[in-house]
């Protein structure tokens, strides 16, 4: 009598899951990360990790127990700006008085991320095409555009300027001038902005050369 041979379905292999940290190892991981942010402001993306650790008030071990190598860290820098960022964008409505005071709201508190000093670092070293870097970029730039619609809907805001004029602006208004320190951009910064922020109010006072900047004009695959 022959026998058949009876197959056992292969077991699908489960994804790795990433163990969540303890709370003081989180709490170090989050320090590292604002430390890292502010020494590449000052320095630039080739600042000594040591010092970054050291602004951070752990050890080299521990840096380099969360964050291999320099590319790890600027990547985590960048996440956690950009979602600063859209939690600030998704937020305003809700703590402000009108639609054209949450979009000052949130150009004003943007600027404190430094994302006009960091956009050079974040741009060579980042990859564009990181999927987590791509979902929050593109609900960043829901979350704006219904700021500015918002705001232009009300009457408030004139109608041919978009949300990559806005970014311009905040990264060249708060990207320290050569020679100049830090310290003394920030005590100008947010009046530059409200300067800024005040030719962006409808009836417009002139007609604007050229087109209105999105989103994607930034893009390096556009």
């Amino acid at each position: 009598m022959s026998t058949t041979a009876v197959t056992t379905p292969a077991r699908t292999a489960e994804p790795a899951r990433t163990p969540k940290l303890r709370a003081d190892a989180s709490r170090n991981r989050e320090r590292i990360v604002l430390a890292a942010r502010d020494v590449f402001v000052e320095h630039g993306a080739d600042a000594p990790l040591d010092e970054i650790a050291k602004r951070a008030g752990v050890g080299n071990a521990t840096l380099y127990r969360n964050f291999p190598d320099r590319t790890a860290l600027i990547r985590e820098v960048a996440l956690l700006v950009k979602n600063r960022i859209l939690a600030l964008a998704e937020t305003a409505p809700a703590e402000s008085d009108g639609p054209f005071d949450a979009l000052q709201r949130f150009v004003h508190a943007t600027v404190e991320e430094k994302v006009g000093a960091l956009c050079p670092i974040l741009t060579s070293a980042v990859d564009p095409f990181d999927p987590e870097l791509v979902e929050i970029r593109e609900r960043l730039t829901a979350a704006v555009g219904d700021l500015m619609e918002q705001a232009r809907q009300a009457g408030e805001l004139r109608t041919d300027v978009d949300h990559g004029d806005l970014f311009i602006a905040m990264s060249q208004l708060t990207r320290p001038l050569p020679g100049t320190s830090c310290r003394l951009l920030d005590e100008f910064v947010h009046r530059h902005l409200q300067l800024f922020l005040d030719g962006l109010r409808a009836p417009a006072r002139s007609a604007l050369p050229g087109r209105a900047a999105t989103f994607e004009d930034f893009h390096t695959d556009h």
